[in-house]
C-alpha cells in the first residue's frame, strides 16, 4: 500500500512561501545583522538570502518541501529579500513547458543581484550534503564574490554531528506512527559517486547510536545499495517495512525508485518479492519542521560570518 503523507501546518506554510516567490523572482547572498540589514534596505536593495536547490517537477511536493524551506527563512529573517533558483537545468525547462513559469538557475538569479545593485547575499543551498551539486554551487560562486561587499555560502543539511542528531530525531519523530511489532523504517537516499556519499553509513552508525535500531539506509545510485538493506532488515527479523525517502523533496525517486509497485526494480517491489509487508510514505524532509530549522540555523550562521 502506498500513501503520501503531508503535515497540514508545513504545506500551508510552503504554498504562502512559494506564492510570494512567483512575486519576488530570484537572488542570493547575504550579510548583516538585522540592524544592518535595517540600514542597508534604506539606502539600497535589501540583502538578500538565495535559498538555492536541485529542484524538482512535482509541483505538490515543490511546495510543500522546498517552498516550506524558502518560508521559514523568510519568517526568521523578514529584512532579507528571500528568493529561489534551482540547479538542475532540466528541472527548470520542465516546469516552464509545463506551466510557463521561469526559474532562474543559479547564474541567473546572481546575476540578476548584480544588475539589481544588491551588495550582502547569503546563499543557502538545500542539498543534503556536500556533493557535486554543492560543489558546483561553491565554484560559481567564486565568480561573484568581488561584485558584493558581503557574499557567504551557508552549510548543507548534513555538515556537522549536530545537524545530523536534529535530521535523525525529526525522522524518527515523523515516522513513530508507523513503527509497531516487526516493522523497519528504510530511508532511500539518492546517492553519489562524490566522497560525500559516505554521509549514509554515517547516518546509518547514528540511528544505531540513537537506539533507533529498526532504521535501515539505502541508495538508489551508490551504497548502501536497496540489497544491502534488504538483508539487514531481513536478518534483523523484521518483517513489514515503511518507505521513506531521505531525501529534501519526495519526487521522482520517491515515486518511481521508491514507491512504484509496477516496476520490479523499485525498492516496494524488490522489499515485497523478499517478503516484506510495504507500506511507502510520500513526504520529503523539507516537510519536516526540525528538519527547515536547521537550515534557519546555516543561514544564521553564513549572516554571522565575517565577510
Amino acid at each position: 500500500m502506498s500513501f503520501s503523507s503531508v503535515s497540514r501546518r508545513n504545506f500551508a506554510k510552503a504554498s504562502l512561501g512559494a506564492a510570494a516567490l512567483v512575486s519576488a523572482g530570484l537572488t542570493g547572498c547575504a550579510g548583516a545583522s538585522g540592524s544592518s540589514a535595517s540600514a542597508s534596505a534604506a539606502s539600497g536593495p535589501k540583502p538578500a538570502i538565495l535559498v538555492t536547490s536541485f529542484g524538482t517537477s512535482y509541483a505538490s511536493s515543490r511546495h510543500a518541501t522546498i517552498g516550506a524551506i524558502e518560508s521559514d527563512i523568510r519568517e526568521a529573517y523578514a529584512n532579507y529579500d528571500v528568493r529561489r533558483a534551482f540547479t538542475a537545468q532540466t528541472v527548470i525547462d520542465h516546469i516552464e513547458s509545463d506551466t510557463g513559469r521561469h526559474i532562474d538557475n543559479f547564474e541567473e538569479a546572481m546575476d540578476k543581484l548584480v544588475s539589481e545593485g544588491v551588495k550582502e547575499v547569503i546563499v543557502q543551498p538545500t542539498h543534503l550534503m556536500d556533493g557535486f551539486e554543492y560543489q558546483d554551487i561553491t565554484k560559481s560562486l567564486e565568480n561573484y564574490k568581488s561584485k558584493f561587499s558581503k557574499c557567504a555560502l551557508g552549510a548543507p543539511l548534513l555538515a556537522s554531528k549536530e545537524d545530523q542528531v536534529a535530521v535523525a530525531q525529526a525522522v524518527k519523530e515523523a515516522s513513530k506512527r508507523y513503527e509497531g511489532e516487526g516493522v523497519a523504517i528504510c530511508l532511500m537516499g539518492h546517492g553519489t559517486e562524490a566522497e560525500s556519499n559516505k554521509i549514509y553509513a554515517t547516518m546509518q552508525q547514528l540511528f544505531t547510536e540513537l537506539g533507533y535500531n529498526n532504521y535501515f539506509m539505502c541508495t538508489v545510485e551508490a551504497t548502501p545499495t536497496f540489497d544491502d538493506m534488504i538483508k539487514a532488515a531481513k536478518d534483523a527479523g523484521y518483517t513489514k517495512a515503511v518507505l521513506r525517502p531521505f531525501m529534501v523533496v519526495a519526487g521522482d525517486h520517491a515515486t518511481n525508485d521508491m514507491a512504484d509497485t509496477t516496476d520490479p526494480e523499485s525498492l516496494a517491489s524488490k522489499m515485497t518479492a523478499a517478503g516484506f509487508e510495504v507500506q511507502s510514505v510520500l513526504e520529503g524532509l523539507g516537510q519536516l519542521a526540525d528538519v527547515d530549522e536547521v537550515y534557519v540555523q546555516h543561514v544564521k550562521a553564513a549572516i554571522d560570518a565575517k565577510a
